[in-house]
């Protein structure tokens, strides 16, 4: 049988000056009608200039394809002129795009944009397209879609953005649809629903799909074939099973080792590190029914945290999981004081934080430390590394002369893995796993006792996640550091945290052990999070419950309270297994 595409021999390469950088090299695979496709691999290893060549969407300059062929139903695309791949796009082809804010247009309502497709290939009349835009904002989960069709992207949330954009590339039926990263920077449990949302619309259309993604965990249950990607050129290929149950290149097999499994038991952390939680013993933290509010005018408020209560031990992890929105980085902020409380209390190691006067605030912080989500962003691109890590000395008056404060830094680069000569580099002269490394240096050079790290995860490659997870327990381990590690990816929070809280809705519904919460999950929403986690085993994968597609209550079906939080009471189930029961 002719496959659908066939990608024959493609090397792409960018050209900056005289310099060249060869992007793609030599690249060759085919796809089924009605298969679907994974090419996984690192940042950087030419996954999505591969799409965007199938696609014709890169420009050039600064891009040109230097060789190669792409026939699509028998005809070369390689060849066709732009006016042509427009009639193709859209049509023949569609594409799901990583970012779906940047991607749909802000100014104009979401409806619209679905329609324009219809109008432009279909040559439908604008009633007929608004009819058949608001038919598949329904089959895409959009509930009340005849309403939602005049709202703007910013009116949806990141998940509701992503099925608009679902919308657009099947609203008329293309043969081969292209999701590059579709669920990247979305929660574990609209990603399950989106990625079950693009299974039903197969089934239903049956679209070739070329799944494009980092997380071998979704490729376990969403692709039939692999393609390995690193550096451009495709190491490795087969079934899904195959590469799963025998990778041969050693690539392969690093992607697969570094991925956490909720099924595999986590490493006993040494004794000696952990104080034991005597009765007479003081918490390292206390958070005491701690509130954040923020006012949103109008009478609105935002309750983002709603009276929640816990401890940190000396030299312990305790992991913060929940959905965006849950409040989990306002709680990290708000016991730093770096957004001031609403009410209740934080103690660190028996003090009072919010007593505290704006200048014991400052001395105090050389105490407690925050690793933010984004290396990038929180680096000051025109500052030489050396300045960002010497900023927070000079801060704290521990910098001595110019020669101390370079050999401290320095240190803190080598404590972190990194070339002590790197310090007089600048922020985009590292790639984002360095610039973690930085922050994390940056945090340490105080000489903190306790370290917030706010997602410090999520912007990196699995392989990347898992070094950085390796070195802050490292880190632990020798400085004897204590942790509130905030993340929405359950299965690194369970290697890494010796207990773990559950936030939803501004509350913690679970508190317990990091292996109990998983292997007796109490409330309904943990187990929500826990079942919506993708196994790097097809087996596994290929067998699980699909969640529900539908919209979810928190886009305005309801309160948002399905879990009667306001209502309920902490149960301790078992000792030191606490949840939220209503009733």
């Amino acid at each position: 049988m002719e496959p659908l595409l066939q990608v024959n021999d493609l090397s792409v390469s960018f050209y900056t000056g005289e310099s060249e950088f060869q992007a793609v090299k030599r690249v060759s695979f085919e796809l089924q009608k009605g298969e679907t496709l994974g090419i996984v691999g690192e940042s950087g290893s030419g996954k999505s200039v591969t799409a965007r060549s199938i696609m014709r969407l890169l420009a050039s300059p600064p891009s040109q394809m230097k060789s190669g062929e792409i026939w699509f139903k028998g005809v070369d695309l390689a060849g066709k002129t732009q006016k042509e791949m427009e009639h193709i796009r859209g049509r023949d082809i569609g594409m799901i795009f990583q970012d779906p804010m940047s991607s749909l247009n802000p100014t104009i309502k979401v409806g619209q944009q679905i329609s324009e497709s219809l109008i432009k290939h279909q040559k439908l009349s604008k009633r007929e397209a608004k009819k058949q835009a608001i038919a598949m904002m329904e089959r895409v989960g959009i509930k009340q879609s005849a309403i939602r069709y005049n709202q703007y992207p910013h009116e949806f949330s990141g998940g509701m953005r992503q099925r608009v954009m679902i919308g657009i590339a099947l609203a008329c039926r293309p043969e081969l649809l292209i999701a590059d990263e579709p669920t990247t920077a979305l929660d574990v449990t609209i990603q399950a629903q989106i990625l079950n949302l693009m299974k039903d619309m197969q089934d239903q259309l049956g679209t070739s799909i070329i799944l494009i993604t980092h997380d071998l965990g979704v490729v376990a249950g969403m692709c039939d074939r692999v393609v390995v990607m690193k550096e451009g050129e495709i190491v490795e290929s087969g079934t899904t099973e195959e590469i799963f149950a025998n990778p041969k290149h050693p690539y392969t097999i690093r992607l697969l080792n570094a991925l956490p499994r909720l099924d595999e038991k986590k490493k006993p952390k040494p004794a000696s590190l952990v104080q034991q939680d005597v009765h007479d013993d003081q918490p390292l933290l206390e958070v005491r029914s701690l509130k954040q509010h923020f006012n949103l005018g109008k009478g609105n408020t935002l309750k983002a945290v709603n009276d929640i209560s816990f401890h940190i031990r000396q030299g312990e992890t305790l992991g913060v999981v929940g959905e965006s929105g849950s409040g989990k980085s306002t709680t990290g902020r708000a016991i730093l004081r770096l957004h001031e409380p609403t009410g209740g209390d934080v103690l660190f190691k028996g003090i009072p934080l919010q007593r505290l006067t704006p200048a014991e605030m400052k001395t105090m912080r050389r105490h407690m430390q925050i690793i933010f989500q984004d290396p990038y962003a929180s680096l000051n691109p025109k500052m030489r590394i050396i300045d960002i890590i010497g900023e927070a000395l000079d801060i704290h008056q521990l910098a001595g002369n110019a020669e101390q404060r370079e050999k401290r830094v320095e240190e803190l680069l080598e404590m972190v893995g990194l070339d002590p000569s790197h310090a007089q580099r600048y922020p985009h002269e590292f790639s984002g796993g360095q610039r973690q490394r930085i922050g994390i240096a940056r945090a340490l050079a105080v000489e903190p006792e306790f370290i917030v790290c706010d997602e410090p995860l999520s912007a990196l490659d699995v392989s990347i996640q898992a070094q950085i997870v390796q070195l802050l327990e490292e880190l632990q381990q020798r400085l004897g550091l204590t942790y509130l590690f905030i993340a929405h990816d359950l299965s690194m929070v369970k290697h890494i945290s010796d207990r773990v809280a559950v936030m939803y809705n501004g509350k913690i519904v679970e508190l317990a052990e990091s292996e109990e919460l998983y292997n007796n999950p109490q409330h309904p929403y943990t187990q929500a999070l826990l079942s919506a986690i993708p196994v790097p085993d097809p087996a596994v994968e290929k067998n699980k419950p699909r969640v529900a597609t539908g919209e979810q209550d928190k886009e305005g079906v309801d309160t948002g309270d399905r879990y009667h939080l306001e209502q309920s009471r902490w149960v301790e189930v078992k000792e030191g297994h606490w949840v939220a029961m209503s009733g």
